[in-house]
């Protein structure tokens, strides 16, 4: 039987310092990968200039993003599932971004006026991206699934006023025009455009599906065949990794599938350490950084 193949992160008591990746999203996105920015770096350049990447399960979007700013890729592809989060995406790639910025500048954060916004059904796609904006900002930890909250105290006790970053959402969204012909965006299942782009030895895919256990409280849609991903992977004949959860399962399905499994220690929000796993076929690149 093939062995899984784990290798030792010699990084081990020094996880990626966020303060100094570049944030780029307008999302605060819970599970987001700002930390996995420099890893991702290091595997684009190892593939070389002219690859395109996809990102199938793109959420807050960080790496498609830093790919686009940093020359990375030559063409990038973002899917989100999200029908909410793909709003926000088909609002600031297209042609509505101005409008988006007026109303992150004119609001009037009050609990009243949030919640009223938030509780309205009919909306626009702008007026629905103007909402998602306001609840991913707005909620504990950025949660959108449902059933996740305000925040009562905010930051310093000043409740949600504290929380609600003009400048840095217009100039995130500002900055994000200066590359947005890099960008393409569709809303729909992330393992239909894999399976799209099986044949091609051009294509880079960033796979960082919804975790095994995280997933439930985090997502709308966290439910997910990781089997039938893991074998869809196989036949992909391009490059990828994927990022997981250091999930027993997700270590049964890389030595199923004869992959390769580093752990990378991170931080959370709350300064807390832990593993994530990254599994590809050569891990090569990722063994050099240290």
């Amino acid at each position: 039987m093939t062995q899984l193949t784990f290798f030792k992160c010699q990084s081990e008591d020094k996880p990626i310092n966020v303060a100094t990746v570049p944030m780029r999203s307008p999302f605060r996105y819970p599970g987001g990968k700002t930390w996995f920015v420099p890893y991702v770096r290091k595997w684009l350049k190892s593939i070389g200039p002219n690859v395109r990447l996809i990102e199938p399960f793109a959420g807050g979007g960080i790496v498609s993003l830093t790919a686009a700013f940093e020359n990375l890729a030559e063409r990038i592809l973002m899917v989100e599932k999200d029908e909410d989060i793909a709003a926000v995406w088909r609002t600031v790639l297209g042609h509505q971004h101005k409008w988006l910025i007026h109303k992150i500048e004119t609001i009037e954060i009050t609990r009243e006026n949030v919640e009223k916004i938030l509780n309205t059904r009919t909306r626009s796609l702008r007026e629905r991206a103007f909402s998602t904006i306001l609840r991913n900002r707005l909620s504990h930890g950025g949660i959108l699934a449902q059933g996740a909250g305000l925040i009562k105290n905010g930051e310093n006790g000043k409740g949600l006023k504290s929380r609600w970053y003009v400048g840095t959402l217009r100039r995130r969204i500002l900055d994000i025009e200066i590359v947005k012909d890099k960008i393409k965006f569709i809303q729909g299942d992330g393992l239909d455009i894999i399976y799209k782009n099986l044949d091609s030895q051009k294509i880079a895919f960033f796979i960082d599906p919804p975790y095994t256990v995280a997933g439930r409280r985090l997502y709308k849609y966290h439910k997910i065949d990781h089997e039938k991903l893991f074998a869809l992977v196989t036949r992909i004949k391009g490059h990828f990794i994927m990022t997981y959860d250091d999930a027993p399962e997700i270590e049964d399905l890389a030595l199923k599938n004869r992959f390769e499994v580093e752990r990378v220690l991170m931080k959370t929000t709350h300064h807390l350490r832990k593993y994530e796993l990254v599994v590809g076929r050569d891990l090569e690149w990722l063994r050099n950084m240290y």
